[in-house]
């Protein structure tokens, strides 16, 4: 049997209005629109005990001084029934620099009462958040994580010109949370004229990637087909910002029959004059992709010729995978069937 060569080309032209066609298995009243900024249900997060911190603002030093306090009612990690923990403190989006605490030995209600200092304009706080890792020290094996807490609004008690003490509950990790920023981005398809358009519209709290706290990001989309990389195309550079704004929308033709078969890789990149240009965070979408990331394509599907838009959360980049290097054109797909 002779395969037909599937034609996957793109370009950057305005996007093209075209009737509405039906789409098989989709059934578009399984997906239910939201908005882009609404709160989704969240399901209950198991909690472990409870943080105390204070928190208030140096302006001789432009610095906020964070003092952990004490933890209450940590659960036991030894076989002896009780952990030796400490906490690490970074303030994001930055992770380069992180402090530490004391390892307080078998103690489940350990009073740490150390001070730590992060320079930072004050204006600048808040697009800040405290993230607090509660750690078991073990002295042969990897430490165990108890859980974290992360402070989205600096601001949540006072204005910080004097110490404001927080109580926290410790959410429940066995892993710690990498926050690497998150990129809006919307889909639409035209099912007669096989054209999808992904419009990266910005990101916000990427990861700071270079010594001046900043980065340079950009977004590169690779066409993705069993593994393999079929087209790319990259934005425009954003320079020295955590939270770029694009507004720009690149088109694969993809026909009707091949929309099951390929995804979307999106890359978010730190462009360096002088070395090599870093990945800041990774995100997927497509049949073959997981939660949100699914969700999304099956949505585009659903309401063709409708742009559908999602923020997405940006992973790690799991590395120079055979996924991400393999390159080539796609097996040809199946013709479709004839009577």
């Amino acid at each position: 049997m002779q395969y037909r060569a599937v034609d996957f080309t793109m370009d950057t032209v305005p996007l093209r209005q075209s009737s509405t066609v039906s789409i098989g298995r989709i059934k578009p009243e399984l997906y239910k629109q939201k908005s882009v900024d609404s709160e989704e249900a969240k399901e209950p997060v198991e909690t472990c005990g409870k943080l105390s911190f204070s928190l208030r603002y140096d302006y001789e030093e432009q610095a906020l001084v964070v003092r952990i306090l004490k933890a209450l009612d940590l659960p036991a990690k030894d076989f002896t029934g009780t952990s030796d923990p400490y906490v690490k403190i970074y303030l994001l989006p930055e992770r380069k620099k992180k402090f530490q605490t004391r390892v307080h030995r078998k103690n489940l209600n350990p009073t740490f009462d150390e001070t730590f200092c992060f320079p930072v304009v004050y204006d600048e706080l808040c697009n800040r958040k405290l993230h607090f890792s509660v750690y078991d020290f073990d002295r042969f094996t990897s430490h165990d994580m108890i859980g974290e807490v992360v402070v989205d609004n600096l601001f949540e008690l006072s204005d910080l010109s004097r110490e404001a003490v927080v109580w926290k509950d410790i959410h429940a990790a066995t892993t710690e949370s990498i926050d690497l920023g998150e990129i809006m981005y919307s889909l639409c398809y035209l099912p007669t004229a096989g054209r999808m358009t992904l419009t990266v519209i910005k990101c916000r709290n990427l990861k700071a990637m270079d010594i001046t706290g900043s980065s340079d990001p950009y977004v590169k989309v690779y066409l993705m087909c069993d593994g393999r990389r079929l087209k790319k195309r990259k934005t425009t550079i954003k320079k020295s910002t955590l939270n770029p704004v694009y507004n720009e929308a690149i088109i694969f033709d993809i026909p009707p029959e091949n929309v099951e078969q390929v995804s979307l890789s999106i890359m978010v990149m730190d462009y360096d004059r002088v070395g090599h240009n870093e990945v800041i965070g990774v995100c997927r979408t497509g049949p073959d992709a997981e939660g949100l990331g699914r969700d999304h394509w099956n949505e585009m599907l659903a309401y063709p010729r409708k742009p559908i838009t999602h923020w997405h959360a940006l992973g790690e980049w799991p590395g120079r995978a055979a996924s991400f290097e393999s390159q080539g054109s796609c097996p040809s797909p199946k013709p479709p069937h004839t009577p």
